[in-house]
């Protein structure tokens, strides 16, 4: 009897399986797909300027600390500012942007009040609108109180993001019960006390999330500081290595310099992420009640 249950259950386990191995090598495609750009600028980086151009693609070459080198000291070492600078947007934004994701997020799920589902129907509404559409008109605004061509006119917008307070407030309606909101308020703890000690530990997975997104959205950000900014003592990585690019239509020794900054501008995403993962757990009510 116990053979035949045996039996059964493997075939079971069999029959929910009917793809085989085809699910797995379409992961393991879009893997490769997504590495294969990596793979190459990691290679890339490393050739001098003549092997940039006479070795095959994918050989290794001998120039990765002279190109580190020669990036450092170009003008000066604007490469260093330039990554000061996206630390700056990316962190403060992502900083700014989850707190006021968390906060108005966790308003919507858990208070009631007049005009709430209008200003979440409007939210939604805002997820669909594109970022492009709106960039000329935040440089206009920006252009006419003086704030163009400023360190704000790039942070100001990426703080009040829709979607990140969309996600905010699905988080803490799945994340904080009710019963134990209004147990705190029975002990007599205020809506500050409550948010600080109850919401935001329960929430911390979805704000470390919203962080990430929010992080590497601002990192990646080309267009908002592009119209933005004049001054390429204030550019992000992403519009620096543009002007290279550009430059390097005329002077092909700077794409040495192009690659090696690429690849110096993925790590800190990288290091970001193997730092952060540990955050995203799966029983978070379970960590809270024992917290």
């Amino acid at each position: 009897m116990a053979t035949t249950t045996l039996a059964g259950a493997g075939h079971r386990a069999r029959v929910r399986r009917p793809y085989g191995i085809a699910p797995t090598a379409i992961l393991l495609l879009g893997a490769l797909y997504c590495l294969l750009p990596v793979s190459w600028v990691l290679i890339a980086a490393t050739k001098s300027k003549a092997e940039l151009f006479s070795t095959s693609t994918f050989t290794p070459g001998t120039g990765l600390l002279s190109n580190i080198s020669d990036l450092a000291d170009y003008r000066g070492g604007v490469f260093w500012l330039w990554m000061l600078n996206t630390l700056l947007y990316a962190g403060g934004g992502a900083l700014l942007s989850t707190a006021v994701s968390a906060v108005s997020g966790y308003a919507l799920a858990k208070y009631s009040f007049r005009g709430r589902n209008l200003i979440f129907n409007l939210l939604i509404g805002g997820i669909l609108v594109p970022a492009v559409v709106l960039a000329v008109p935040q440089y206009l605004l920006f252009s006419k109180i003086g704030l163009a061509d400023t360190y704000w006119s790039v942070l100001l917008p990426q703080i009040l993001h829709p979607y990140s307070i969309y996600l905010a407030r699905i988080y803490a309606t799945a994340a904080i019960p009710d019963a134990l909101l209004e147990a705190g308020r029975i002990d007599g703890a205020g809506h500050l006390l409550l948010l600080r000690r109850v919401a935001l530990p329960l929430m911390l997975p979805g704000m470390v999330t919203i962080f990430l997104f929010q992080f590497v959205a601002i990192w990646n950000n080309f267009l908002l500081p592009f119209i933005m900014l004049g001054d390429d003592q204030k550019f992000p990585l992403t519009v620096g290595l543009y002007t290279l690019l550009a430059a390097g239509a005329n002077q092909p020794s700077l794409y040495n310099l192009i690659l090696t900054g690429t690849l110096i501008s993925i790590i800190p995403l990288i290091a970001l992420f193997l730092t952060m993962q540990r955050y995203w757990r799966t029983d978070l009510a379970g960590g809270a009640v024992k917290n």
